[in-house]
């Protein structure tokens, strides 16, 4: 039965631990961060067919440590960031895709086609800049004649203000008053 308590408490310290870390997503996890986090989760099953499940907290808080060691060096030192997490690259420059550089990342013109498209871009032509970000993700700005309008351009155009209301129905309002709007119904109390 001792598996149960040592099964908790490793659930509880890895909760606390990957909480320290941060609150990233796996795809804007950098390298360094992915493999870290891997090992943390081999780290936290080990004590159940083991026995140290202190040492196994103990080693993963020096992983998490260090961790929030490299990210500090990074923010201080752009040689130790560009090492660690890398640089983003240009892919597209105006409206040219770079097949270069796609092949120096090993990057398929297939892959670049896939980002396009979940941004909802049907045409690399209408990028002025495009750059693979170090997360996998991709960065992107319009050639001045294809971007979206903004309010601000419409405000122009018609030269008047247009008048902003509140929305009652703001997903926002939660956490920027730090309390609920309406209080929970009883079906999910």
């Amino acid at each position: 039965m001792d598996f149960i308590w040592e099964s908790i408490v490793l659930v509880l310290g890895g909760l606390l631990l990957l909480r320290v870390a941060g609150r990233k997503s796996i795809s804007q996890m950098t390298v360094a961060q992915t493999v870290i986090m891997i090992s943390i989760g081999s780290l936290i099953i080990q004590p159940i067919v083991e026995t140290s499940i202190w040492k196994t907290i103990a080693s993963s808080a020096i992983f998490i440590g260090f961790l929030l060691l490299m990210e500090y060096l990074q923010v201080k030192f752009n040689t130790i960031e560009g090492i660690l997490t890398g640089k983003a690259q240009v892919v597209i420059q105006d409206g040219n895709i770079q097949y270069d550089t796609l092949k120096k990342l090993r990057f398929t013109v297939d892959q670049l086609e896939l980002r396009l498209r979940q941004q909802g871009i049907t045409n690399a032509a209408d990028l002025k800049t495009a750059t693979l970000e170090p997360n996998g993700q991709l960065g992107y700005e319009w050639m001045p004649t294809k971007r979206p309008a903004t309010v601000e351009d419409v405000e122009q155009l018609l030269g008047k203000t247009l008048q902003e209301t509140e929305n009652p129905h703001n997903v926002f309002r939660e956490t920027t008053n730090k309390k609920h709007d309406v209080e929970n119904n009883e079906k999910f109390q």
